[in-house]
């Protein structure tokens, strides 16, 4: 095992391959699926609520000698915080199935910038490839006219921001209950002659000025790029979008419900772990003083991960899974244990395997992969290594010692640490 920054790299390798799992723990939201499904018990959730309100520590933790890299986590990760790389001699990717999600953008696309500015994931980018009013008709000093702007028929789609530098666009962050990134469009008249392509590449028609016409306008062209590997298909972007522009499948279809006999101690304002944790930014404290709820969601935008459910310290969230959009399974000799898997983000039923087979490996053929040749081993001092590990194990697994590592010196984390060690 490695660390390289926020990625913990588990490697496998064998006479015939090498498999990289990459865990990055700042992206994980802790949803504990992949330690759910694991056939072999190899992965354990840590203190989700400690992590989902403040504490910076890995949400999975990974036992490489239970481990058989059999992709199952990472292709089943909704937030894409674990991959899975091979070279070598390995199954070809499509023998195993994963999600099958998409989000595409069809003809009706313009474009414009509300998918970019509504996404919590910023896995949309827009690129404009129209020119802008200063390329094809410089600013004209002294031009005399009238410019108004129709607020009622404005989507605040920014076209006219990204065409003329007279509009300014002001930003705000999108809510679940207002998913619009922008609150305000401008005009500094001083920046505008009254040249009234503003108002012909306007798609809406809420843009009307008086002025003279020195060119014709051009037509509003670009590309929006969406990267899957950080896209959580929550449904923002479809939702945003003024012009059905967006066909999308989330991974999973379910229910979203709050628990209400728990909710007595909820304080959403204090604690916020089911925020801090959800891919969608569905949470939300209801603002109107008639509304009587202490926390509301929008389950339009839900996932179904669940990472919610294990942030909440009160167990006040239920989330249920009644559809799981996969690719086809095929008939491989892992195939069973595919279907039991994906069978139990639905049933929260997991059968596993069976692990009464033991199968020795040979540990140094790895080397001769590598084409690395193997240290020699004091026995003596790795036991005695070992046996510091060991000790130190039952405190670093403590939650109360990881907050206090986050937060106090080193010093006090040392006593500490003796401390839970002479327990």
């Amino acid at each position: 095992m490695d660390l390289q920054g926020s990625h913990f790299i588990y490697t496998q390798a064998t006479e015939k391959s090498i498999k990289t799992i990459d865990y990055d723990y700042k992206r994980c939201n802790g949803c504990g699926i992949c330690a759910e499904i694991c056939p072999t018990d190899a992965l354990e959730l840590g203190p989700i609520h400690e992590i989902a309100t403040g504490l910076d520590a890995p949400a999975v933790m990974m036992d490489l000698d239970k481990c058989t890299f059999c992709r199952m986590c990472s292709n089943l990760c909704p937030v894409h915080a674990i991959t899975f790389e091979a070279v070598g001699e390995v199954p070809d990717e499509e023998k195993y199935p994963k999600y099958d999600t998409y989000v595409e953008i069809n003809e009706k696309c313009l474009p414009c910038a509300l998918c970019e500015g509504a996404c919590p994931q910023d896995a949309i980018e827009v690129e404009f490839t129209f020119p802008k009013k200063e390329e094809i008709a410089p600013l004209k000093e002294g031009a005399e006219g009238e410019i108004e702007i129709d607020m009622d028929k404005c989507n605040f789609c920014g076209i006219c921001a990204r065409f003329c530098d007279a509009f300014i666009l002001l930003e705000r962050e999108p809510t679940p209950d207002n998913l619009v990134p922008f609150e305000q469009l401008l005009v500094d008249e001083d920046q505008c002659d009254y040249c009234v392509l503003c108002q012909d590449i306007c798609p809406e028609e809420a843009i009307k000025v008086k002025g003279e016409r020195p060119c014709e306008a051009p037509k509003v062209e670009g590309n929006v790029k969406v990267d899957d590997e950080k896209c959580t298909e929550c449904g923002r972007c479809q939702a945003v979008c003024p012009y059905d522009a967006v066909d999308l499948q989330k991974p999973m279809e379910g229910q979203l419900s709050l628990i209400e006999a728990n909710l007595k101690e909820c304080d959403p304002q204090g604690c916020r772990g089911c925020f801090n944790v959800c891919p969608s930014d569905l949470w939300y404290v209801p603002t109107d003083p008639e509304d009587p709820r202490k926390i509301a969601f929008a389950e339009e935008y839900c996932t179904y991960c669940g990472a919610c459910v294990q942030a909440c310290h009160l167990e006040a969230i239920k989330v249920e899974r009644t559809e799981v959009h996969h690719t086809e399974i095929p008939e491989t000799p892992w195939a069973a244990q595919w279907r039991d898997a994906i069978e139990s983000l639905k049933t929260g039923v997991r059968r596993g395997v069976d692990k009464a087979v033991f199968r020795e490996t040979e540990t140094l053929k790895a080397q001769k992969f590598l084409g690395v040749e193997p240290p020699e081993v004091d026995e003596e001092r790795l036991a005695a290594v070992q046996a510091k590990i060991d000790s130190l194990m039952p405190a670093l697994k403590n939650a109360k010692v990881r907050k206090l590592w986050e937060k106090d010196t080193a010093e006090n984390v040392l006593i500490a640490v003796k401390k839970k060690m002479e327990v």
